[in-house]
């Protein structure tokens, strides 16, 4: 059944930005900008700050005295010079006009621009994250209440297996040691890797594929893709760890973990059906 147009508006289109060795230029080094400076450092950006030294919170100041991939400048924004080389611009200054003022040199020279507590002085907006080592998931209320998708964030991330990072490490392993056996983009043996490596994520729980170390990828592989099957976690030589009481964890979580672990399987696996269509 097709969509209802009249419900296909007043949304964001969400995407993974990817940023790795991008400049992104951060105004202000509060407690806002520190949340910046975090999430564009996790994204393997390079960071150009310019904030006075005495209005530094902590946590940025931390990341200034620490990270090599932070340039620093202690001063107030100076015109646009400061926007040479840059490929994104992130304010964080309770200086209105001012930040404005960025917002009107970063649209002259299209860079995509964001501006805190200003929405319609921004490009794009910054969700309630959760992230767990690659497991990075975004609640958006497009600008409307930040409060609310805190709360929900919260929500959702009780919800989630501790080893859901762990797993999603593992599998990107194994992704990677099946395309070096069976290589090639697209065509039949692309297919038949994307299909098998939905079928191995949806066949194991999570606490399972976290488990998985190169011998036990090896005999995945040579047990199950070379003979089209998904073997046991047992049949590749593992074992479920279990509690001190002896039973298995999802034993003891009741009906939350199982809604959880559906949960993040489907995200999962439509992920990595993305990311099997890439080159």
């Amino acid at each position: 059944m097709p969509p209802d147009l009249s419900t296909l508006h007043g949304g964001s289109l969400l995407l993974a930005w990817q940023l790795k060795d991008k400049h992104v230029l951060i105004v202000g080094g509060g407690d806002v900008a520190s949340g910046r400076i975090e999430s564009v450092l996790v994204a393997d950006a390079r960071i150009t700050l310019i904030a006075p030294r005495a209005g530094l919170h902590p946590l940025t100041q931390y990341f200034v005295d620490n990270s090599d991939r932070i340039t620093y400048h202690d001063r107030l924004f100076a015109g646009p010079q400061d926007l040479d080389g840059v490929d994104m611009v992130l304010t964080a200054i309770d200086d209105v006009e001012t930040s404005r003022h960025i917002c009107a040199l970063c649209r002259e020279r299209r860079i995509p621009v964001n501006v805190a507590d200003i929405p319609p002085s921004c490009d794009f907006y910054f969700g309630s994250q959760i992230r767990s080592g690659p497991l990075q998931v975004m609640i958006s209320t497009n600008g409307r209440s930040p409060k609310l998708a805190n709360i929900i964030r919260r929500r959702i991330e009780e919800c989630i297996p501790e080893h859901a990072g762990e797993a999603i490490e593992k599998v990107g392993e194994l992704r990677t040691k099946l395309k070096e056996r069976a290589p090639g983009v697209g065509g039949e043996v692309g297919r038949r890797r994307m299909r098998w490596m939905v079928d191995v994520c949806s066949s194991w729980d999570m606490e399972e594929l976290a488990l998985l170390d190169d011998k036990m990828m090896k005999r995945l592989l040579d047990e199950g893709w070379e003979k089209n099957q998904v073997p046991k976690l047992e049949d590749v030589g593992g074992r479920t760890k279990k509690s001190a009481a002896g039973r298995p964890l999802e034993e003891q979580a009741g009906p939350l973990l199982p809604t959880a672990l559906g949960f993040i399987a489907g995200a999962a696996c439509t992920a990595f059906i993305l990311l099997f269509k890439r080159p």
